[in-house]
């Protein structure tokens, strides 16, 4: 596997975008040039993160998001 990292991620096992090797390897998110660590999806081409919003679930008992717009720069976390 490459170190090219997709277009649009997510970590959400039910979503078509889910990659638990990607996953495992360790992506980040800097958001409009912020380390964001709370990231449950984006897409780079489109401009966009959906965020957890707190505690806050859905009636299905997944975790409520929230869509912001801006500079998605994801990358592969390095081991220290």
């Amino acid at each position: 596997m490459t170190d090219t990292l997709p277009d649009r991620l997510s970590t959400n096992p039910d979503s078509p975008f889910y990659n638990e090797e990607l996953l495992a390897k360790g992506v980040g998110i800097r958001f409009n040039g912020a380390e964001k660590t709370n990231v449950d999806e984006y897409c780079v081409s489109e401009g966009w993160v959906r965020v957890t919003a707190g505690n806050a679930k859905d009636r299905f008992g997944n975790p409520m998001t929230i869509k912001l717009k801006g500079k998605v720069e994801p990358y592969l976390q390095t081991e220290k």
